[in-house]
Parts: structure tokens; C-alpha cells; sequence
């Protein structure tokens, strides 16, 4: 979407903020169609879900052409339309591919939101030069007849394995040591703490890694001196560590566990949140950016590895989907707390130190957190009553 901002303000004259809220609807979109595609593929199966985001997408892509008749049209056609088919389309890869490979849940949930990650950087060159070429309109309807056929396509391939598969080799019963000892509904995951803990784990990262991401041009010129083209060139770099971050730490959670990942990654941000207010070299600026931004992707990657661990494959579509609602929640507040406090403050500094201080206390919860047992799933049921003697 930020390609398409700069040509939409400077061709309708909407505002930045006006045309932002596209991507925020999009977003919330995407968390609720994320859950009901993950609970209609237990139904129809992963193609028919896949095939209806291509369509969904697609569409309100290239309805978005329309956009010169109103705000409205761009709202529902790129932000309802088009986010309702990019969370059908982010879950179908995710659920179906872990049923695959149960034995690699983190590498291969990795590859997947890491192609969603990476896909703008094909994407952003394309859109520009088209925009250049054919203006920002007709750029829409171009990109939505593509997304349509590639996605559609993609679908095609998309099929659960067979019933009770399992790689050769593997032995699950030694996998479920370390994970759920059976499949979880939606319904049972709900009653158990450790879902509300692994969507706050979510929620707490993207909150993060959202709040560089919204501010990072600005932060770096403010933070370093760095002039307005430089630290617009930082954007680019640090988001190649979106995209490489969601398969780097989802491939090592398969080595040292899920946990362990996230701990690090929280431990890690709250040293580099608070370090750097006080770094005014604009290349050791953009290392610490380049590092939270990995660990940013990073909770993309690991997460649904993390929860069809503690509440396995079956349902781990509409377990997670539910769970992205975390994403939408993050985007939200992430923005809104760094600039909130820059406008309080007149600088940077105390919102970086603040949420150090967030990520530092969300170190606990990786701790504490543990696969669901037959007392987690309901906490606050009274005791069994002991059997009396006759």
C-alpha cells in the first residue's frame, strides 16, 4: 500500500492519514476473514477457500480502479474486498502446509508467511514503474487481473494429506512430548489460558515492531541527522528483514522450541529499544532497526508452528486465524502509542525507552507458558469429588 499513497494524495488531494486508513481496514479485514477461512476449510478443504481469495483479492483490486469516484470505493473495494481475500489467502498456505509437515512446522510455516512478507518486494518495483507508465487507476485493474490468475492458480495445488499421515520416520508420540497430546477444537483451545497467551505473545511483537515501522524515516532523521532521502532508503533495507526474519526464527524455533524464540526476541528488542535513542550513527541506527524488524517477522513465522504445537493440526486454521485478530490489534496500537508519545514529549527518546520496557516485561510469558493439560483447559471447573469408603 505505500507505494500507492504518495499517487492517491497527490492525485485526489485526500489526506496521508485518509489514505492510511485503507491499509488499517485491510488489516482488521484480514484477521477476521483469516478465522472464518480457517474454520470453512474444515468444511470445504483448502482449495475451494484458496480459489475464493484469488477471487476476493483480485477483485477488489481491480475495483479499487473506481477509486476516483470516492474514498468509499477505495475503503470497500482495496480495503474490504481486498483484505477479506488476503486473510482467506494468508491461512490457506499455513494450515494446510503443517498438516504436511508436522516434523517441520516452523521451517515450513516460515517459507509461507515469508513469501507473504516478501511479496512486496516484487511487488513494489512493478506497481512504481507502472504507476510512472499508466497512472495509479489503471495500475489497480493490472495488478488485480494478476493477483487473480496467480493466486487462483496457486490454489489449485492446495489439498490436505491423507488421513493420519505422517512423514516417513517420524514419530509423533515423541513429538507430543513437547506439544498437544491431541487435536484441540476452537471451541476446547478458547477454554484454555495458553491460546490468550500465545495471541498476547503476537500482539505484544507486532505492537513492537509496528511502532519502527510506522516512524522509521522520521525516527532516523530526528535520532541521527540523516537527511529525508537517506531515511527513506533506510525503509527498504530494513524491510528485506520483515520478510527474512519470518523464516530465520521460525526455522531455529524448530531446533530450540517456540518459547525459547520468543524469549529471545523480546529480550533482544528491549536492549535495542533502549539503546537506541542514543545512537546517532545513521548505520548502527539502521543494524538495530534491521534486527527488531527481523524479530518483527519473526513472530509471523514462529506463531502458527507455536500453536498447532500446543493445540495441534486439525483445526489450526481457525485456531490461529482467531489468534491473528492479535495482528490487527497491534497494528493499531503500535502507531498510535509511538506518535502519541512524540507529540507529547517533542522527541523519540521516551517512547523507544517505554516500549523497551513493554518488551522486557513480555519476557514472562514465554516463560510461564506451557503446552495445554487436561486442568488448563478448564481452569476454574471445581474439583472432582474423592470417592467414599462404603
Amino acid at each position: 500500500m505505500e507505494f500507492f499513497r504518495t499517487p492517491l494524495v497527490k492525485g485526489f488531494g485526500w489526506s496521508i492519514s485518509e489514505v492510511t486508513l485503507t491499509f488499517t481496514i485491510a488489516i482488521f479485514t484480514l484477521g477476521v476473514a483469516a478465522f472464518v477461512g480457517g474454520l470453512w476449510m474444515r468444511a470445504k478443504g483448502p482449495r475451494v477457500v484458496g480459489i475464493t481469495a484469488g477471487v476476493l483479492y483480485g477483485l477488489g483490486v481491480f475495483l479499487a480502479s473506481l477509486s476516483n469516484h470516492g474514498l468509499w470505493v477505495l475503503y470497500l473495494t482495496y480495503g474490504l474486498l481486498g483484505g477479506a481475500g488476503l486473510g482467506l489467502g494468508y491461512i490457506v498456505p499455513i494450515a494446510t502446509l503443517v498438516k504436511w509437515f508436522p516434523d517441520k512446522r516452523g521451517f515450513i510455516t516460515g517459507i509461507a508467511v515469508a513469501g507473504f512478507g516478501a511479496g512486496a518486494l516484487v511487488t513494489a518495483p512493478v506497481a512504481t514503474r507502472l504507476i510512472i507508465n499508466v497512472g495509479v487507476l489503471t495500475t489497480f485493474a493490472i495488478l488485480g487481473v494478476a493477483y487473480f490468475i496467480l493466486v487462483v492458480g496457486s490454489s489449485m495445488f492446495m489439498v490436505n494429506p491423507p488421513q493420519d499421515y505422517r512423514p516417513a520416520g517420524w514419530a509423533p508420540a515423541a513429538a507430543a512430548q513437547a506439544g498437544a497430546a491431541r487435536n484441540y477444537t476452537l471451541g476446547e483451545a478458547l477454554r484454555t489460558w495458553q491460546w490468550y497467551a500465545l495471541w498476547a505473545l503476537l500482539f505484544l511483537n507486532v505492537t513492537a515492531g509496528i511502532s519502527i515501522i510506522s516512524q522509521a524515516a522520521p525516527m532516523a532523521t530526528e535520532i541521527t541527522g540523516a537527511s529525508a532521502v537517506t531515511a527513506a532508503g533506510m525503509v527498504g533495507i530494513i524491510s528485506i528483514a520483515n520478510g527474512s526474519g519470518r523464516f530465520l526464527w521460525a526455522w531455529l524455533s524448530d531446533f530450540v522450541g517456540r518459547r525459547w524464540v520468543f524469549l529471545a526476541m523480546f529480550l533482544l528488542q528491549a536492549i535495542l529499544f533502549f539503546v537506541m535513542p542514543s545512537v546517532t550513527n545513521f548505520g548502527l541506527f539502521t543494524l538495530l532497526a534491521f534486527v527488531i524488524l527481523l524479530c518483527y517477522g519473526g513472530g509471523f513465522g514462529t506463531m502458527p508452528a507455536f500453536a498447532a504445537d500446543y493445540f495441534g493440526s486439525r483445526e489450526v486454521g481457525a485456531i490461529y486465524g482467531l489468534m491473528l485478530t492479535a495482528w490487527g490489534f497491534g497494528s493499531a496500537l503500535g502507531p498510535l502509542l509511538i506518535a502519541r508519545i512524540r507529540e507529547t514529549t517533542g522527541h523519540y527518546g521516551e517512547a523507544l525507552h517505554i516500549i523497551a520496557i513493554i518488551m522486557l516485561i513480555s519476557a514472562v510469558i514465554p516463560f510461564v507458558v506451557h503446552p495445554p493439560t487436561e486442568s488448563s483447559e478448564h481452569p476454574f471447573a471445581p474439583p472432582e469429588p474423592r470417592p467414599t469408603r462404603p
